[in-house]
């Protein structure tokens, strides 16, 4: 006897839930195990998007060494991640203090980082400066320490980790980058010069490494939306419809938490290249490969009258 559709409906809608909810807790597990035990490195642990990924992989039952400039945050995000999981599926996580704007002192940050397990699994560059500035007020000083931040510190880093990885013919190395490694913005003269040069280094290193079962790994997001933007303190004049559509695109940027999910994921499916964006810089980057001269002209316009400039990051 045939059930009515009354019966069926709601039979098949707990049937779904209950694929979905397996299909999650695989997806959880697998996320886990795919790291349980490995050595992961962040560079920037305690901003927004280092601490969510500190978080994820210290669940996750990683060996995580943690970096920053501050060692007060450090000890607080250790202190954090001890006292809200379970010693005896996770490790403690080892501290160590990295500032690349301090280019001299990265011999012996490479040195303490390979001393904490010998090895290192995931290497997770993530550190970031930026810098909004009319490229005739920058000085040459600032362009230098910019560079050693974004491009300098993350590839020495990655070199020096990149011998026992090639001995052991395993390891994964993951840049967070920026939308800007692959897209100029007006008013970014010497950030997004930097992240051309980081995204270009990292491209390059995984075409030499691949032979030896290293991955590399660049993800290209939109600036991070850490918390609601301010207030308006002074009225502004009104866009037009166009640019008020553009800048409305614009200021949802990618959330930490996304973006710690999305460098897991990255991990787990050694994806090569992810891009996080929406549509209207997606266009922009098919429009600067297909259409130069068009978007060369949108955003000279966009400086004119300052919405592009003040909305992409």
């Amino acid at each position: 006897m045939a059930l009515p559709f009354v019966l069926v409906l709601p039979l098949l809608i707990v049937v779904a839930a209950g694929v979905y909810y397996i299909y999650i807790e695989v997806i959880q597990f697998m996320s886990k195990s795919s790291v349980r035990n490995k050595v992961v490195v962040i560079t920037d642990a305690v901003s927004g998007v280092g601490t969510e990924c500190a978080h994820l992989f210290h669940k996750g039952g990683a060996r995580l060494i943690l970096c920053g400039t501050s060692w007060d945050k450090l000890e607080s995000l250790h202190d954090s991640l001890t006292n809200s999981a379970d010693p005896r599926e996770t490790f403690a996580p080892k501290l160590v203090i990295l500032d690349f704007s301090d280019m001299e002192s990265m011999e012996d940050v490479v040195a303490e980082v390979m001393d904490c397990y010998s090895c290192v699994d995931v290497l997770i560059c993530n550190s970031s400066m930026k810098l909004k500035a009319p490229v005739q007020s920058v000085s040459l000083d600032l362009d230098r320490n910019i560079m050693d931040i974004n491009y300098f510190g993350p590839s020495t880093l990655a070199k020096g980790v990149l011998p026992t990885m090639i001995s052991r013919r395993s390891g994964h190395i993951i840049l967070v980058n920026s939308i800007q490694g692959k897209l100029a913005i007006p008013f970014r003269s010497s950030y997004a010069a930097s992240k051309h040069a980081v995204q270009a280094f990292f491209d390059c290193l995984r075409a030499e490494v691949e032979e030896y079962g290293i991955v590399v790994s660049t993800i290209s997001h939109t600036f991070i939306n850490a918390s609601d933007p301010p207030p308006v303190e002074e009225p502004v004049p009104k866009p037009n419809i166009l640019a008020a559509y553009i800048a409305r695109q614009l200021t949802h940027g990618v959330r930490p938490p996304v973006l710690a999910n999305e460098i897991m994921e990255t991990v787990n499916r050694k994806r090569k290249e992810v891009v996080l964006a929406h549509p209207i810089p997606r266009v922009a980057l098919y429009l600067r490969y297909l259409f130069p001269p068009f978007l060369f002209a949108v955003l000279a316009a966009g400086v004119k009258d300052s919405m592009l400039a003040e909305q992409i990051q």
